[in-house]
């Protein structure tokens, strides 16, 4: 029997013609792996058990599947996603939205730490037809009767592994125990740890069990482990990689957040452009730390695995293991985030006499050896230091000032002459706003933004990254 000339295709599935018509404008129309084995489960009603990581395509799978059951007439919280960090609660949020679009008056709210309780609770007040949040600022809200979810429909835990990682187990099922139980629940996880399975029983009824297979493969992803002969060898082997490779963008994954604190700062000293990022940064840090990176005024990003953990960081040139993660899925989870869309990417692991068990752990949680290479020869130590492209100017003003990015770029551009070319990612804040420019202009458009003014209103400006 052939196949249907719309197999693989969104619009063979029961979709209301408003999502599908929104999909087609957004260039969404063959579904991913995740999506075409997920949703028709989801869109039957059914609980679904997903291994999906963070770029696989998850959150538009969840996201549809949620807005299909909506009652839109209804100004009840109906659909509840949990994440485990602000940044990839902002993400599901957005991408909810945009999906969303067609239909009338689709309200989603986020809730997560770190953010003013104020706002939230005047949006609270004001009623949301989905909620996407962390767990401990909804546990929080529920607790202190501001929520209710007695009409919920739809529970998505997002990155449930992550949540469990970073102690979030009694807010969820505390959570959890304030749903109907005739909701559904989404479970989506990259790895599946012992700890899920015992979650998704207490949490689940008969769920269809979905598993996206790794794409990744040796013509995207380069996997080398190289041999350091003891602990002071590790940091020498980190910066003959880094100065033989020179990635643009590259992620150092360190166990510990001591360790990534050492790192980071070693690579300042040795004259690189590295950021840490770590479970003790301040929310304010935080958001500054992954500008940064995000906008290419960065090189390195040294990070413990929970920190990093949902970020869709793009375009990743590299990842070095600056060990053997703890737990072996973990450890392929680093690797699938470069060589991703397509691209091709470099995995480099460190691996010391002590480790060689875990190595050999790791080839058989693997299926197959890993292959080992030599590291660049000394002489490349005497190599400057490469620098980031773009450099990161911060306006004291935000969404509360009615600041928008096209402002800025308007500010630049026009009066400031500045090519558009030469100008990178915005990003507006609520008191705040982050432009990236290239650095040789990066003098001029300071002089611009000091001088000129936004809305009619001057405002401070400075340089954050060198």
């Amino acid at each position: 029997m052939s196949e249907s000339p719309h197999a693989g295709a969104f619009v063979s599935l029961p979709l209301a013609p408003e999502l599908l018509a929104n999909l087609d404008s957004l260039g969404f129309h063959a579904m991913t792996p995740i999506q075409a084995q997920s949703l028709p489960p989801m869109l039957a009603g059914r609980d679904v058990l997903a291994r999906a990581k963070t770029g696989s395509g998850k959150t538009a799978a969840f996201g549809l599947g949620m807005l299909s059951r909506l009652a839109v007439t209804r100004f009840r919280v109906q659909g509840l996603v949990l994440c485990p960090t602000r940044e990839l609660a902002d993400q599901v949020a957005g991408e909810i939205r945009r999906l969303a679009r067609s239909l009338p008056n689709v309200k989603v709210l986020t809730l997560c730490g770190g953010a003013p309780l104020g706002p939230q609770l005047a949006s609270l007040a004001h009623g949301a037809h989905v909620v996407v949040g962390t767990p401990g600022r909804v546990e929080e809200h529920l607790r202190k009767g501001r929520l209710d979810l007695s009409s919920l429909d739809t529970l998505v835990l997002d990155e449930a592994d992550r949540m469990l990682g970073m102690g979030f187990q009694a807010a969820m099922e505390a959570i959890v125990a304030e749903t109907p139980p005739s909701r559904r629940t989404w479970l989506f996880s990259a790895t599946y740890t012992d700890a899920i399975r015992p979650i998704a029983e207490r949490m689940m009824q008969d769920p269809a069990e979905v598993a996206v297979a790794e794409t990744h493969d040796e013509t995207t992803i380069r996997q080398r482990v190289y041999r350091v002969a003891d602990e002071t060898q590790r940091f020498i082997a980190l910066r003959l990689l880094l100065l033989h490779h020179r990635p643009r963008s590259s992620v150092v994954f360190c166990n510990t957040r001591r360790e990534t604190r050492e790192v980071a700062a070693a690579l300042c000293e040795a004259g690189f452009s590295a950021l840490a990022l770590h479970g003790d940064l301040e929310q304010r840090d935080r958001d500054r730390t992954l500008v940064l990176f995000a906008n290419r005024s960065a090189s390195i990003l040294v990070a413990t695995d929970v920190a990093a953990r949902g970020l869709d960081i793009e375009a990743l040139d590299a990842v070095f293991n600056y060990r053997i993660a703890r737990d072996l899925e973990v450890h392929v989870h680093r690797i699938g985030r470069t060589g991703r869309a397509g691209s091709s990417g470099m995995a480099c692991t460190l691996v010391a006499e002590q480790e060689t068990y875990r190595l050999e752990r790791l080839a058989e949680f693997l299926g197959e050896p890993l292959e080992e290479a030599p590291l660049p020869a000394h002489d490349v130590l005497a190599r400057a230091p490469f620098e980031p492209d773009m450099t990161t100017l911060q306006l004291d003003g935000g969404k509360k000032q009615k600041v928008r990015p096209g402002d800025i770029l308007g500010a630049l551009t026009g009066d400031g002459g500045i090519d558009g070319a030469r100008v990178g990612k915005i990003k507006v804040l609520e008191r705040s706003a982050y432009v990236a420019v290239d650095r040789e202009v990066a003098k001029t458009a300071l002089a611009q933004l000091e001088t000129g003014k936004l809305k009619g209103r001057s405002f401070r400006a400075r340089r954050i990254s060198r």
